[in-house]
């Protein structure tokens, strides 16, 4: 299963890891990859929940504006 999120609030390499570290511990998530140009977040994994994957990113101080 994989979700598109984008996410507002990214800017640097500390944004990315901050945003890949909080949905690395989301249950389910198996690969994170995030484009800061484009401020897509590609989630790979079984099971994948849109709002705890949103809560993580919202938790790690970042604003979703979309998941797919």
């Amino acid at each position: 299963m994989k979700k598109i999120m984008l996410v507002e609030g990214m800017s640097c390499g500390h944004c990315s890891m901050a945003v890949t570290n909080a949905l690395k511990e989301v249950e389910g998530v198996t690969s994170v990859s995030v484009d800061l140009d484009s401020k897509k977040v590609e989630v790979e994994g079984e099971n994948l929940v849109d709002e705890k994957l949103k809560e993580a990113v919202e938790e790690a101080g970042y604003d979703v504006v979309e998941i797919k």
